[in-house]
């Protein structure tokens, strides 16, 4: 009897820790699930679109996680709710528009971050005959992750979008890495005047469509990438900065 008088507190603390173990990974789980921190941060109408917008897009294929970072990111830039709601709009709606090209294009089935890279490209300024044209040029088996994000990089940085996709076709027909593909926004300057080793790092901010929110980037640097400051014209508005999130 002793004896179990003796255990029993460490007992006790025993099984504290582990009915304690359970509700703090509970707790953890709830604080970093994007669908929870978007009803924190948004009003509820502008909530319940934005998220009903990603259940669309992850029910067709699209890469939603994406949309919440976008959705995320913008919130916490202080963008107005209303102009978050309508770039997830328009993005859901790049990402579908890029998913049919290229499937099309390589008439096989295509990657989340390809899809991403893509869209990202034609909020850049590519139309979608280049996102088409530089999916049936690539190589087979090819990812096109990295030669769209570069597609859009050279076309957000002053290079007219022909003359970026027959830069980036010729280095995929010559057998370019995607490190070599990478070097080729630091090799040129934009329309701004930029140096071309900014011109590099911002690609490579650019290049992490899976990147937590609000991990690259720094306020103060104008609207965010699709935020619709440009009327929903295509590329950017010439007073908004060239640098990147």
């Amino acid at each position: 009897m002793m004896l179990l008088r003796s255990w029993m507190p460490r007992i006790l603390l025993a099984l504290a820790a582990l009915n304690a173990a359970p509700v703090s990974a509970q707790t953890s789980n709830v604080s970093t699930d994007p669908s929870i921190r978007l009803q924190e941060v948004l009003p509820p109408d502008v909530a319940s679109h934005v998220l009903a917008v990603i259940a669309d897009a992850r029910e067709h294929g699209l890469p939603a996680k994406a949309l919440e970072q976008r959705a995320l990111k913008f919130a916490a830039r202080g963008v107005p709710a209303a102009d978050i709601a309508r770039a997830v709009d328009e993005h859901a709606d790049r990402q579908a528009r890029v998913k049919t090209l290229l499937v099309t294009a390589r008439g096989s089935s295509t990657t989340g971050d390809e899809v991403e890279a893509g869209a990202e490209a034609i909020r850049e300024g590519v139309d979608a005959s280049g996102v088409s044209a530089l999916a049936k040029d690539a190589p087979s088996g090819r990812s096109l992750t990295i030669p769209l994000y570069v597609l859009g990089s050279l076309t957000a940085r002053g290079l007219p979008a022909d003359r970026a996709l027959a830069r980036v076709s010729e280095r995929l027909a010559a057998g370019a890495s995607d490190s070599d593909l990478e070097m080729l926004p630091a090799q040129a300057t934009d329309a701004h005047g930029a140096a071309p080793g900014t011109v590099g790092r911002d690609l490579g901010a650019t290049r992490r469509p899976t990147a937590p929110p609000g991990a690259s980037g720094a306020p103060g640097q104008g609207p965010p990438p699709g935020v619709p400051a440009n009327g929903g014209q295509r590329g950017r508005p010439k007073s908004t900065p060239s640098g990147r999130p």
